[in-house]
C-alpha cells in the first residue's frame, strides 16, 4: 500500500509539473476569430507567460513570399534587426530569398499581460486587409486574429489603407524545467503540410519527447495543422542549415475545428507533374547559390589565413577588461579603418571624433577615443535591442581606441529637430515613433537587460536616427549597472550628465537609479513636441524647458498657454486651408512628460506605462493624420 501511494505521489507530482511547465498547442482554434480568454490564457491567442524569464531572445520561422522575400522586407515586417537576421541565416544583407524559403527571424520576446509576444507593426495596404488575412496569410500564422483585435482600437470593418496596426507575434521563453534540461531558446515553427514532430525533431536535432512536451502533447506524433505554430526547444541558436525550401503539394484546405481528423489521413494528395519540373529548377538555383556561397567562404578563409600573422589585435590588458564578447564583435586593423575613412579625411567627419566609412562592404561610424573603452564595450556586447545602437568592433593604435558602430544616416535627434528643413519634421507620426523607439530602448535597458543598466546621459544628442527616422539610444560611456547592490547610489565619483536633462536627485545628491533616465526622457518628449532645446532663450535669459512647461501645467488654463510652446512646424492644415486644432494631442504628450518629470523618483512613471501610453497615442495620431489627408 505504501509503495502504491509513493508511486501515485511521484506520478501526480510529475503530471502537475508537466502541465504547468508547457505551452498548449492551438490546433485549428486560431482559424476562429471569436475565441475568448476571459477565464484564462488561451492558445488561440498567444503563448502564455509561464517561462522562467519575463523577456528572452527567441526565434521565428517565416517563409519568404513576395513582397516579403528579402532580408530588408522580412525584418521590416517583423521589426527584427536586419543585420542579425542576415547573420543568423548566413546570407548577405541584400539577399533575395527564393519562394517559400524558411527564414529564421530573431526577436526579443517579452511578457505583455498574460501572454508572451514579440512586437511589430503593420501599415494597412489594401481595403481587403482583415485581421484574419493579416494573421494567416501576411504573417502566416505567426499571430492570430484573436490577439490582433485587443491590441488595436479599430473594429473588424474599420481597417482602411494608411492605418498602422500593432502586431503581437507568437513567441515564448523557456520554462524552469526546460532550462534545467538544457533548453536555451524556443523557436516558433510554422507548421506546413507533411510536417510531424518526429521529422522536425530530427531536423532540429532535438528529441521528439521534448518537442511534444513543449507543446502540451501527450504523444510524440500528434496531428499538426498548417497555419499553426509549434515550439521547438533548442539548446543553441538555430542554424541556417536546418532551414529548407519546401515543395508544397496541392492539398485540401486546413481542417475545420469541427472536423475530427483521421490519423491515417495525414498522407496528402500527390504532387502534380508540373510541380516536379518546378522542383528541379528550384534545386538547380539552390545548388548554384550554395556553390557561390561555398566559393565566397573559401576565398574569405584563404584571405584570413594569409592575413592572420599580421592581424592587429587589441592589447591583452584591454581584452582582459572587456572580458567575454559576443561572436559578432570584431577586432579590426588600423589600416582597415584608414582605408574605410580615407585616412580620416575631413569630408568623412561626422563630428569632432566620429567618422563615416565603408568597412568590409558595410557603412559604419568610427569613433576615436583616448579613454578606456572597456566598460562601454562590455555593456554593448551584452545588450541586444533594435532601439539601442549596435557596436560592430574595436581597434587600438598608439594609445587611441576606435569603436566601430552601425551608421545612422540622419544623425542626432538634436540636429534633426533644429535644422531649418528636415525630412519628416512636420509629421506628428514621426515624432511619436521616435519617442516610442527611445522608450522601448530604455524599457529594455532597465527591465530586460541582464544585468539591467542606467544610461545616465539620455539627451537628444545621444539619440540617433536612421534613414527611416527610427531612433536608437547611443553613447554608453557613462552607463552603469542598475543591479541591486551594484553601487548605484555611490557618491565617490560624480560625473555630470548633460545640463537640462539631469534629475534633481542626481544633480543634488548624486543618486543613480533608472529613474534618472526616465526624467531625461521626459525632457526628450518636450523637445519633440516644442522643437526647442532643453535649455532655451526666453526674454534674453536661459530657461530650462522642463521648468517652463511644468510652471505652465501648474498654473491655470494650461491648454491656452501651451500654444506658444508647440512647434509651429507641427501644424496640420485641412485641405480647406484652416489649421486643425492639435492642442488636445499636445496636452496628452505633455501630461505624459510631466509624469516622467516628477520631483520624487518613486512618483515617476514606469517605462512600461510610458510605452503603453505612447502606443495608444500613436494609434490615435495615425488615424487623425490619415483622415486629415482624406478630407
Amino acid at each position: 500500500m505504501d509503495q502504491f501511494l509513493l508511486s501515485f505521489f511521484i506520478f501526480f507530482s510529475f503530471s502537475t509539473s508537466y502541465l504547468n511547465a508547457q505551452q498548449m498547442y492551438s490546433a485549428n482554434s486560431v482559424m476562429d476569430c471569436n475565441n475568448t480568454d476571459e477565464t484564462g490564457p488561451s492558445p488561440a491567442f498567444l503563448y502564455s507567460c509561464n517561462g522562467k524569464k519575463k523577456s528572452c531572445p527567441a526565434f521565428l520561422i517565416f517563409r519568404s513570399q513576395s513582397p516579403y522575400n528579402s532580408v530588408t522586407t522580412i525584418s521590416n515586417l517583423t521589426s527584427s534587426d536586419p543585420l542579425e537576421l542576415a547573420h543568423i541565416n548566413d546570407v548577405p544583407i541584400l539577399t533575395l530569398f527564393p519562394p517559400d524559403k524558411e527564414v529564421i527571424v530573431p526577436v526579443n520576446c517579452s511578457c505583455s499581460g498574460q501572454y508572451y509576444q514579440a512586437n511589430t507593426s503593420y501599415l494597412i495596404q489594401s481595403l481587403y486587409d482583415t485581421y484574419f488575412t493579416l494573421a494567416n496569410y501576411t504573417y502566416q500564422g505567426l499571430t492570430t486574429c484573436d490577439s490582433l483585435m485587443p491590441e488595436n482600437a479599430y473594429g473588424e470593418y474599420d481597417l482602411v489603407p494608411g492605418l498602422k496596426l500593432q502586431v503581437p507575434l507568437r513567441c515564448a521563453c523557456a520554462t524552469s524545467n526546460q532550462i534545467a534540461n538544457g533548453t536555451k531558446f524556443l523557436l516558433s515553427y510554422l507548421v506546413t503540410w507533411h510536417d510531424s514532430i518526429p521529422k522536425l525533431s530530427e531536423r532540429f536535432n532535438v528529441s521528439a519527447r521534448s518537442v511534444a512536451y513543449a507543446n502540451g502533447f501527450s504523444e510524440e506524433d500528434p496531428m499538426l495543422y498548417p497555419f499553426t505554430t509549434i515550439l521547438i526547444p533548442l539548446p543553441t541558436e538555430p542554424l541556417s542549415s536546418q532551414t529548407i525550401v519546401p515543395n508544397p503539394p496541392v492539398v485540401d484546405p486546413p481542417i475545420s475545428p469541427n472536423r475530427t481528423p483521421n490519423r491515417r489521413s495525414r498522407k496528402w494528395k500527390k504532387l502534380y507533374s508540373g510541380i516536379g519540373i518546378g522542383t528541379g529548377i528550384s534545386l538547380m538555383v539552390i545548388g548554384f547559390i550554395l556553390l557561390v556561397v561555398f566559393l565566397h567562404r573559401k576565398r574569405s578563409m584563404t584571405r584570413k589565413h594569409e592575413e592572420g600573422k599580421n592581424k592587429w589585435i587589441l592589447p591583452e590588458e584591454l581584452l582582459a577588461r572587456i572580458g567575454r564578447v559576443d561572436k559578432g564583435f570584431e577586432v579590426y586593423e588600423f589600416k582597415e579603418l584608414e582605408a574605410a575613412t580615407e585616412k580620416f579625411s575631413p569630408q568623412n567627419r561626422l563630428s569632432d571624433s566620429v567618422y563615416r566609412g565603408v568597412l568590409r562592404g558595410k557603412v559604419v561610424a568610427t569613433k576615436m577615443m583616448s579613454v578606456d573603452v572597456s566598460k562601454e564595450v562590455n555593456i554593448l556586447t551584452k545588450i541586444n535591442h533594435f532601439n539601442l545602437i549596435s557596436l560592430y568592433g574595436a581597434c587600438e593604435f598608439r594609445g587611441i581606441f576606435y569603436l566601430i558602430y552601425e551608421f545612422m544616416e540622419i544623425g542626432s535627434l538634436k540636429g534633426w529637430l533644429h535644422q531649418k528643413s528636415s525630412y519628416g519634421i512636420q509629421s506628428w507620426n514621426y515624432r511619436i515613433q521616435i519617442a516610442l523607439d527611445v522608450a522601448n530602448g530604455l524599457h529594455y535597458l532597465h527591465d530586460f537587460a541582464d544585468p539591467p543598466y542606467v544610461h545616465k546621459d539620455i539627451n537628444s544628442g545621444n539619440i540617433l536616427l536612421n534613414r527611416d527616422l527610427r531612433a536608437k539610444v547611443a553613447n554608453f560611456g557613462l552607463a552603469r549597472s542598475a543591479k541591486p547592490g551594484g553601487n548605484t547610489n555611490s557618491t565617490t565619483v560624480f560625473v555630470p550628465g548633460t545640463k537640462g536633462y539631469m534629475a534633481p536627485e542626481y544633480r543634488e545628491a548624486r543618486r543613480v537609479t533608472p529613474k534618472i533616465d526616465t526624467y531625461a526622457f521626459g525632457v526628450i518628449l518636450l523637445e519633440l513636441i516644442t522643437g526647442r532645446e532643453a535649455i532655451f532663450k526666453h526674454n534674453g535669459e536661459d530657461e530650462l524647458l522642463s521648468e517652463a512647461v511644468l510652471s505652465i501645467m501648474d498654473g491655470g488654463n494650461a491648454e491656452a498657454k501651451l500654444g506658444y510652446l508647440i512647434d509651429p512646424r507641427l501644424q496640420v492644415r485641412h485641405p480647406l486651408g484652416y489649421v486643425i486644432d492639435q492642442t488636445e494631442l499636445a496636452l496628452r504628450i505633455v501630461k505624459l512628460s510631466v509624469g516622467c518629470l516628477a520631483q520624487e523618483p518613486a512618483s515617476r512613471l514606469s517605462m512600461t506605462k510610458v510605452v503603453s501610453t505612447l502606443m495608444k497615442i500613436q494609434l490615435d495620431v495615425q488615424k487623425s493624420e490619415y483622415f486629415s489627408l482624406e478630407y
